[in-house]
This record gives structure tokens, sequence and C-alpha cells, in this order.
């Protein structure tokens, strides 16, 4: 086996979302090979390795522009392969545990589309870099080095041959199947401390041909039943707009409520699970053009690397393989785009090469999963068999709280904005802790309740709905 090293070289494990965005951020400090052990296809087509591909994903704006800053021109690349700008909440129809959210004016965005085209957009301009290399088929096995620096990784190509690659940095982006914490093992240091928190959430999704008067308006609202945890099983349906005028439908449920496989049960769940049936009634006459995907890997679970006492020179963990969510929050990849701008400032910052500069790389890329975290387990903590001793005092109380802000969301546009400003990742966790806010919540909402999804006359008719089944906004 031999040991290649170029001046300044990092090796990211991974080819998906964050492996590439991490390569991106470092081209701009060292060569970077991206090892991957699929084949990637050249196009926006299913890849083998990642099969929640076919479940809805959205890219909210707060990971858009992490995006845009490491690929400027992405956006506009999306929008021309036929991805769909999407004011929040202005064209979001939003029933949250507490009522249906009214569309107030625009404070954010999320870009749809199918995560193929994503991934494919992201991935030929990243791998368009003079600095960036790809070594597909080929699985990385273990870390080279020793508890105090990781040296390389040692890598098995589809042939069965073994390597020894050698780098500066080595990332770990190889997600949900991360063998990171093995690997620190293998090398002397103790495992993370890490919490699982698993709803046994279940997704179903198929596709439809949107019907022609939506073609022809080329837009709709993205549509969101989301499940209560006050009432298990939790049942949810999403409705999104993704390019070539087809709507991307995902149905969820927890323990005891999860959606069928085949196309008649994934109906029934549409028309009579949720706690409202619009995405059902919307999908009842549109023409399926896939089968129906189903997916059981959606714990919610978060690996504290940047916690433990000893960290190795030269190496980092992030997206998926660091934290994962519950998907039906639609957090995971802007994370990972954030973080790795954050991997991006903090080479930057600190300087190639510099002593503890991976402590310091670690530490900044597990920042912007805070805020994620917090959202996806203040809620999905609740249910029955989440945790192995159900929900401590701390995570009832934040839940309460939660509670009682999309309420008041319902009926405030103000405290609404709040709300969006973290679920769209622009602004930390921290700004539900604004005082003005504590008070707003306190009050409640200063309007009724609506009494039905906020459609238009003129999205009812383009969708085929009657007027009774939906409220025009006010």
């Amino acid at each position: 086996m031999r040991s290649t090293r170029p001046a300044r070289s990092a090796i990211v494990l991974g080819g998906s979302l964050a492996g590439m965005l991490a390569a991106r951020a470092l081209a701009d400090f060292a060569a970077v090979t991206v090892v991957e052990r699929d084949t990637l296809p050249e196009g926006p087509s299913p890849r083998r390795g990642l099969p929640q591909a076919q479940h809805t994903h959205v890219l909210w704006s707060g990971g858009a522009r992490a995006v845009e800053e490491l690929l400027p021109g992405t956006s506009g690349l999306l929008r021309g392969c036929g991805a769909h700008y999407v004011p929040v909440p202005t064209d979001m129809v939003v029933l949250s545990p507490r009522g249906w959210f009214r569309r107030w004016e625009e404070s954010h965005h999320t870009l749809l589309c199918s995560r193929d085209l994503l991934d494919w957009t992201v991935r030929r301009q990243v791998l368009g870099h003079d600095r960036v290399a790809l070594l597909d088929r080929t699985t990385a096995d273990g870390l080279l080095g020793d508890a105090d620096a990781v040296t390389g990784v040692r890598v098995r190509r589809a042939d069965g041959s073994e390597d020894r690659l050698a780098a500066d940095l080595v990332v770990d982006a190889t997600g949900r199947a991360s063998r990171a914490s093995s690997w620190l093992r293998d090398l002397g240091l103790p495992a993370p401390a890490e919490r699982r928190i698993d709803p046994g959430l279940v997704y179903a999704s198929r596709v439809f041909r949107a019907p022609a008067a939506v073609r022809a308006r080329g837009c709709f609202p993205t549509v969101i039943v989301q499940a209560d945890p006050r009432r298990a099983p939790g049942q949810g349906a999403l409705l999104i707009m993704v390019e070539d005028g087809r709507w991307l439908a995902t149905l969820s449920g927890t323990r005891g409520g999860e959606p069928a496989g085949d196309g008649g049960a994934f109906m029934d769940f549409a028309l009579e699970a949720p706690r409202h049936p619009i995405v059902g009634r919307l999908i009842a006459d549109a023409e399926p053009l896939t089968g129906v995907t189903r997916t059981r890997s959606t714990a919610n679970y978060r690996r504290y690397y940047e916690r433990m006492r000893r960290w190795p020179e030269g190496f980092a963990v992030l997206g998926d393989a660091l934290a994962a969510y519950n998907p039906s929050y639609g957090h995971g990849m802007s994370t990972a785009a954030q973080s790795a701008v954050a991997l991006r400032n903090a080479v930057g910052r600190r300087g190639w090469g510099t002593p503890d500069l991976a402590r310091h790389v670690q530490r900044a890329v597990a920042g912007p999963v805070d805020a994620a975290w917090i959202l996806a387990v203040g809620q999905d903590v609740l249910y029955p068999g989440a945790t192995e001793h159900g929900p401590a005092l701390r995570d009832k109380v934040s839940a309460a709280y939660v509670n009682r802000l999309l309420h008041t969301a319902t009926g405030n546009g103000w405290a609404a904005r709040r709300v969006t400003d973290v679920t769209s990742l622009e602004h930390p966790v921290s700004v539900l802790g604004d005082p003005r806010l504590a008070l707003a919540a306190l009050r409640g909402p200063r309007r009724p309740k609506l009494d039905g999804p906020p459609l238009t006359e003129e999205e009812m008719a383009a969708a085929g709905l009657s007027a009774p089944s939906v409220t025009v906004p006010e």
C-alpha cells in the first residue's frame, strides 16, 4: 500500500450535499479529495446511497444563503431548472399543533425542488473546481494516526484493493451511517456523549402530476399538516411543488399510526389520518407518477464531539454524521450548509495547520445544529417511547413554551415572524427568549383562529377544490 500526500491536502468522506459543500469550503485552502462509496450520477438522478432522497426536502432561506455564500449563483441555477422560490409564510398553508397559521407578509423563504436536482446542481459546481477531485466507488475503513492526530484514512476500492490516503485534515460527512465514534475508539479515544430521541416515525412519499391549472400557474402554496405531539400517534402530511409541474406528497406517522407502503393505503391515510384531510383532497384526483417510497430511519440524534476532553488534530465531523433530525422539520440540508460555512470561516480565522485547528473547527460546525436540534427534540421527546425514561422536566417546560408560541403565532404576525426567524435558520434559537416575545405569548393571539386552510379562491379552483373545504385568508 502506498501513501500519497500533496501539500495542503484535505479528504472529505461522503459525496452527498454535506460532503460536497464541505469540499467547496476547504478548496479555498487546500487540494480536496471527496471519497464516495457509490457511483455518483451524471445528472439529476437518484443514487443508491441516498434512499431518503425520494421524500420531501426543504432548503430554508438560512440554508439557501449558506449555499449561495459557498457557491454563488446556485439559487439561480436551481430556479432555472424549475425549483420554486416560496415566500414564508405568505405561500405556506400550515396547520400547527395549535391551529392554522395566517399567510402573513413574507419574512423568509424556502427553495423547493427534488433532492436529486439539488444534489446534482451543487455537485457539478463543486466537482468543477480545479482543487476538488472525486474518488468514487471507494469506502473509508478507518482513520490513520493516533489519539493526538489523524493523518489520513484507510480506504477500500471496489475491486477489493486497499490504500492509505494521507491528508492534513479529514472531514467525516458520511451521514447517519457514520463510523466516526468507533474509529475514534480504535485510536484510543472515548466515545462522545450522545442523545437519541426516536418517536418511531415512518415516512411514505409519492410523486403526482399537479393539475393542469396548477401547472399553468407555475406555483402552488406549500401545504403542511403538522402532527400534534400531545396526541399519539402523531400523524402529518406535507405537499410541495417541485420541478416539472409535479407535486411531492409525504405522509408521516409515529408508532401505532404509520402510513402504509401501497398506493390505496397511501390515499386512505392522506384523507383520514392527519388532523385535516387537505393534502388528501388535493391529491385525490391527481395522477400518480411513482410508487410509494417508505422510510423508517428518522430518529433524532446528536453526537457531542465538541465536548470531548481530547480531540485529535486533523479530524472533524459534520452533517448527519454529527446530528440528524426528524425530517418533517426540513432542517438537515440547511444546517449542513451552515456548518460548511462555519468550517470555512474557522479555517480562515485560525489559519491552515495551526495548533488545535481541528478542535476549533469541530466547535464551529456544531454551532449551526443547535437551533435545529432544539426545535426537533422539543416536540418529538413528548411521544411515547421516544426516550428510555420519557421527557425530562426541562423538556416539558420547553415544549409548553413552544406550544404557547405556536398558539400566539396563529393570530399575531409579529410573533409569527419571530418563530419563522428561527425555523428558517436565519436567527439563533435565543430569539425565542426575547422578553417581548414571552409577553406576547402570555397575551396570546390577537386574531381569532381560522376554521380551515387559508387557500385563495384562485388556488382552490386551480386544484379542483370546492369552496366549503377551505377558508379564504383575511
